[in-house]
């Protein structure tokens, strides 16, 4: 049966109900369906099942637990360790028994080598209602420990640590930057950015993420508190024990408000943004935008997808669906969904180490401390040499005090985030549509000037700004690319789900959205 037929059963039957409490009841005002409760029991019930048919349990670890006994590869921030940062050995089993168990007494149980919490590992076993289950979302293992993949990736992170305070615009010029491109085999334009069309297309960093933002009748200018340059975090050994134990951080020493200009900016608005704080600000902007030119006057205000039922309607606008709220309220609610799946792969599956943790690992090794199995593309790094004469050690230097929060690292849940409400404005909005008068930061950050450059679009920009939040937290020595990638990945599948399992529930004539993955590819839902 068509969604239009059910909607139209349940109207004359609601219609053929109310004449037979005024005439009596006759065979013809017999509804087919009998109640809305029923209706709704049933496309819940088909749904449901419909997920458990195409839901799957399939993730795998990449083997470095059970690989390592001592747990080198493994997260073990805030548990107890020893003087070569690490982790005990029994206090690492009671946190695996908890994990497996799930039971809250397990799970207090857990032995804490200081002040520090671990991040809400109960949330691994929540379920959702609708679209896939948080436990059925298969994702591929991170490199292993000793690979050259993971070895890569640690290049890159301590690359992005040295360089955090070269603003983007002089990305061209400076021979730090030509000096990490040349190792890592970039070119400067193309350092630290992320895979997709739009990554490539214009500045570093997304237009919303400069635009201003209309939040009801207030304008948000998107200034960020950024953290005062050239101070890095966890640089000395005894500093960055006692962060692996738990213990409580420094005070960050913050600087004043300007446009996001460099890895140290973007970092700052990534530790204190709230989960889809970005996202809410792109959906309001792109709701602010009014088509003004001869090609954008088809859209008629807000760049809405060309399947909205509303755009062309002469009598009707979308609010309640279709408008403003719906697209808010799904934002909001993919970013939850999405940080479920992530928890769930953090803390079940994968226990994966920071990068801060893997910091220590290479310290010792190069120091001679310790053997390691770290592959030689790290150790014979440029970007180790230049991390040690700046700073004494080869700890990876982290932009927060704290390092990173006290969850493992693989998936990242604000790539995770990223990936899922950028889906769900890419289904919303028209990705086409252009982005008028773009807008590019001062060199001291204070003010946004006209940017000049080739056209940029919603779509490009949307890509851009999952991938400013997803690797922008890389900037900030906190997780991997491949954690970043994984969580735009993961996120999308969950963003996907919600979308075909909301569908359902549409009173309009709708197609479905269509909108294009992070892999070019264009799908239908």
């Amino acid at each position: 049966m068509s969604k239009l037929d059910r909607r139209d059963f349940l109207i004359f039957g609601g219609v053929a109900a109310a004449g037979a409490l005024a005439t009596g009841p006759t065979a013809a005002d017999v509804p087919r369906v009998s109640t809305r409760a029923e209706e709704a029991l049933r496309i819940r019930v088909e749904t449901a099942q419909r997920r458990r048919r195409s839901d799957s349990i399939s993730s795998v670890s990449n083997g470095d637990e059970a690989r390592y006994p001592s747990r080198i590869a493994s997260f073990s921030k805030g548990l107890p360790h020893d003087a070569m940062g690490e982790v005990s050995a029994d206090a690492f089993a009671v946190f695996v028994r908890a994990m497996e168990s799930g039971k809250e007494e397990d799970l207090e149980a857990i032995p804490r080598g200081g002040a520090m919490k671990l991040v809400n590992p109960r949330a691994s076993f929540a379920f959702n209602l609708e679209g896939c289950d948080p436990q059925c979302t298969p994702l591929d293992p991170p490199p292993p420990f000793a690979s050259a993949a993971l070895a890569a990736e640690a290049v890159e992170l301590y690359w992005q640590a040295l360089t955090r305070d070269v603003a983007f615009d002089d990305y061209d010029d400076d021979p730090l930057i030509a000096r990490a491109a040349r190792e890592l085999k970039v070119t400067p334009r193309t350092l630290f950015r992320g895979d997709t069309a739009g990554d490539l297309a214009g500045p570093y960093i997304s237009q919303f993420l400069w635009k201003e933002v209309p939040w009801g009748a207030i304008r948000v200018v998107q200034h960020v508190r950024t953290a005062t340059a050239g101070i890095d975090y966890m640089t000395g050994y005894d500093d960055w024990l006692a962060i692996q134990n738990g213990a409580a951080p420094v005070a960050k020493h913050a600087s004043q408000y300007r446009y996001i200009r460099s890895n140290r900016d973007l970092a700052a608005y990534l530790q204190l943004d709230f989960s889809y704080q970005a996202f809410e600000a792109a959906c309001l902007i792109l709701f602010g935008m009014q088509g003004t030119t001869e090609a954008q006057r088809p859209y008629k205000g807000a760049p809405w997808d060309k399947a909205n039922p509303y755009r062309a309607s002469r009598n009707q606008t979308g609010f309640v669906t279709f408008g403003v709220t719906h697209a808010l309220d799904l934002v909001a609610r993919a970013a939850n969904h999405a940080l479920k799946a992530a928890w769930y792969h953090k803390w079940l599956v994968h226990r994966y180490l920071r990068p801060e943790e893997l910091g220590g690992r290479v310290h010792h090794r190069r120091l001679g401390n310790a053997r390691y199995p770290l592959h030689d593309d790290l150790l014979s790094s440029d970007a180790l040499e230049a991390t040690f004469a700046r700073y004494g050690t080869y700890l990876l230097p982290q932009a927060y005090p704290e390092g990173s929060p006290v969850h493992p690292s693989y998936p990242a849940g604000h790539a995770a985030i990223a990936g899922a409400c950028t889906t769900v404005l890419k289904a919303f909005f028209e990705e086409s549509f252009p982005i008028e008068e773009p807008v590019l930061p001062s060199a001291d950050g204070l003010r946004l000037t006209p940017y000049k450059g080739a056209p940029l679009t919603v779509g490009g920009e949307l890509n851009k700004l999952a991938s400013n939040i997803a690797i922008g937290r890389n900037a900030a020595g906190v997780h991997w690319r491949s954690d970043a990638i994984g969580g735009l990945r993961l996120g999308e599948a969950v963003a996907l789900a919600l979308l075909q399992d909301a569908k359902e529930c549409y009173p309009e004539r709708f197609a479905g959205f269509s909108l294009t993955k992070f892999d070019g590819a264009t799908v239908g839902v």
